[in-house]
């Protein structure tokens, strides 16, 4: 078994298709599908369905595929730790990123130092749902990331540090039944504004689907936007209501830029949810026993500008 194999073999997994895997790896198709075929023989296993219309995993593909992601991974962590000799000159650092920060610095500055001080790491940042960016570090096709995760939340196998954590607000527009309130109880919202969600298996959506079953509710109408930023902004513009942490509408690091929420436009309101448990954790997930130099560099920057913040 060659590591080009499993490199043809995963570009296969991915498009499902030998022309468009072939066209990936800078080959032809008829040595993309020889090579898939030998490395079959290695595993004494077909790993494609193929047909006239679709090229499937099969049970034994289905069993490769992760292990085949991790091994290149490991294979790319150990060229990284080789060339970290040189004083971390050259390397990469696949950084997840959440949307939703309750941390008191700014995670923009911590990586502009992080870039400031290894010019020459290649630093490829990706957003996507916490649970999604956890997952992908335990495979290892993510190094670090940045996550909407309590304690309780981190997949076994990975470290974790907690970062900070920020109450849930409810913002709403200026017409809102509760607009002069300071506080609500989420059993208090009517159904004249639907609830704009954030993306299914984001942590967000988790601790807010929580604290709506705490009120004895559920969420009532709502639909789904891709991006926090957005979901202020809807409802500011009055199309519904939304539940974010405090930290996304203001201070450091705010999604809307704002330094108090009466500097909200249109008139709409950010108000206090009376659960105390309603909390976005963020923490930073990693896998300490495969964790490259360029990975652990960042974690130092990230500690320095927590602990600044912190004292």
């Amino acid at each position: 078994m060659e590591l080009r194999h499993l490199k043809y073999f995963l570009a296969v997994a991915d498009t499902r298709n030998f022309t468009q895997a072939a066209a990936r790896c800078h080959v032809a198709q008829s040595a993309l599908s020889q090579q898939i075929a030998r490395l079959e023989k290695d595993v004494g296993a077909p790993l494609f369905n193929r047909t006239s219309r679709s090229v499937r995993l099969t049970a034994a593909g289905e069993l490769l595929e992760p292990l085949a992601r991790r091994i290149l991974s490991d294979v790319d962590n150990a060229q990284a730790a080789l060339d970290a000799l040189a004083g971390l000159h050259r390397g990469r650092l696949r950084l997840g990123l959440v949307q939703t920060m309750a941390v008191s610095f700014d995670m923009v500055e911590v990586a502009a130092e992080y870039r400031a001080r290894y010019p020459g790491i290649d630093l490829r940042v990706s957003n996507a749902p916490s649970s999604r960016m956890a997952a992908a570090v335990l495979a290892g096709t993510l190094d670090v990331a940045v996550a909407g995760l309590g304690a309780g939340e981190v997949p076994e196998g990975l470290d974790h540090r907690m970062l900070g954590s920020a109450p849930l607000v409810a913002v709403v527009p200026r017409e809102h039944a509760l607009a002069g309130r300071e506080a609500i109880d989420l059993a208090e919202l009517p159904d004249s504004h639907p609830l704009i969600q954030f993306a299914r298996g984001s942590g967000l959506r988790r601790q807010v689907e929580a604290a709506f079953a705490r009120a004895g509710v559920e969420a009532g109408r709502h639909f789904e936007v891709g991006q926090i930023h957005d979901m202020i902004r809807l409802a500011v513009r009055g199309v519904g209501v939304t539940v974010v942490p405090r930290s996304t509408v203001v201070g450091p690091g705010s999604l809307l830029g704002l330094d108090t929420a009466d500097d909200l436009p249109r008139g709409a309101r950010m108000l206090r949810l009376t659960d105390d448990e309603a909390v976005h954790h963020i923490c930073v997930v990693y896998d300490g026993a495969r964790l490259a130099p360029a990975g652990a560099a960042f974690l130092d920057v990230l500690d320095r500008h927590a602990t600044h913040r912190s004292v």
